[in-house]
């Protein structure tokens, strides 16, 4: 049986929703069909529109679906509930960077400095495992032998992988700078939302910090960037999936952990926001769609623009109060 991605949203207006309403949907790996009670309870007396979109045939009581969209509604509205914090993975969330972007910065150093290694596809995407890049590199020539030209002692080896790292950061900004990697669908709006909202906004990633800068600013644009706070590279002793950059970043905007919500794309960014206590959403990109996501308190293919918006900030805050499955 093919197994299913369950996609729920809420819009902009949507409010907290009783315990029963927000387990409306339960993803079921093992079948094709998905039970999809309807109740008819409403929201602290006020009735409420729940209203089902579906891109396959419908059957009653039982939703065949590949994506679908929940969207509720009350009749009056209260108070919303927003963050304190919305912190953003880079790599796979910002943009999915890393087969057309890092793999071919890895690639080409590899390449400038004669070291005959070539990452390909299948190999990249294991490597992934590994967060950073030096530590990505270390792993595989610790694994596979070092190249004849390496140095042979450990501080030696510690500054030749850093010398590569520099020169695949250079060349993946290069990349970034002429715009040959887009945005994903919605994360501009989503950051809007926040600002517009005065939600504290951060991009908490394992890779460089002066490449995460360039993606922040040269494809979100300075006005944005300047709003946006960037934990990344070396600011920690431990990478993801130590939450340890989740902490920092709670710790510097002056938030609690518990009030903050992460958008991630992969399994080890989910140990680490989870491990920080805090709400984690994932996006799902090229190398990680097919990874556990079990502990996440909310799965989507993408963020999305209307009118293929998967989730926005409304979602974000009622996810602090309730438990969305997926």
């Amino acid at each position: 049986m093919a197994a299913l991605t369950t996609i729920i949203s809420t819009s902009s207006s949507s409010s907290l929703l009783t315990k029963t309403q927000h387990s409306l949907l339960k993803h079921n790996k093992d079948h094709d069909h998905v039970p999809v009670p309807v109740p008819s309870s409403s929201f602290m007396g006020t009735p409420t529109t729940i209203s089902l979109k579906s891109t396959r045939p419908r059957t009653v009581g039982i939703v065949s679906v590949s994506s679908f969209r929940v969207s509720c509604s009350a009749a009056s509205s209260s108070s919303t509930v927003v963050p304190s914090a919305l912190l953003f993975d880079c790599d796979g969330v910002l943009v999915d960077t890393e087969k057309d972007g890092h793999r071919i910065s890895f690639n080409e150093t590899f390449q400038e400095k004669e070291l005959g290694v070539t990452w390909d596809v299948d190999l990249y995407g294991e490597l992934l495992k590994i967060g950073g890049g030096k530590e990505r590199m270390t792993a595989y020539f610790n694994k596979t032998g070092w190249p004849a030209n390496a140095p042979t002692g450990e501080k030696e080896r510690k500054d030749f992988i850093a010398s590569l790292h520099k020169r695949k950061t250079e060349l993946f900004m290069a990349l970034i700078e002429k715009k040959l990697l887009p945005l994903r669908p919605g994360v501009a709006k989503l950051i809007d939302q926040a600002l517009s909202q005065g939600v504290n906004v951060a991009v908490c990633s394992t890779s460089n910090e002066k490449a995460v800068s360039a993606i922040v600013s040269f494809l979100l644009g300075p006005e944005r960037a300047e709003k946006i706070k960037i934990f990344a590279g070396d600011v920690v002793p431990r990478k993801k999936p130590d939450p340890a950059i989740y902490l920092l970043a709670a710790s510097t905007l002056g938030v609690e952990p518990s009030r903050c919500v992460v958008v991630e794309d992969s399994a080890i960014g989910l140990a680490a926001a989870k491990g920080a206590g805090m709400k984690c959403i994932i996006t799902k990109s090229g190398y990680t769609k097919d990874e556990d996501f079990l502990n996440a308190d909310a799965v989507f293919d993408f963020i999305g623009d209307p009118p293929e918006e998967r989730f926005d900030l409304a979602f974000c805050g009622n996810l602090l109060e309730k438990q969305y499955v997926s």
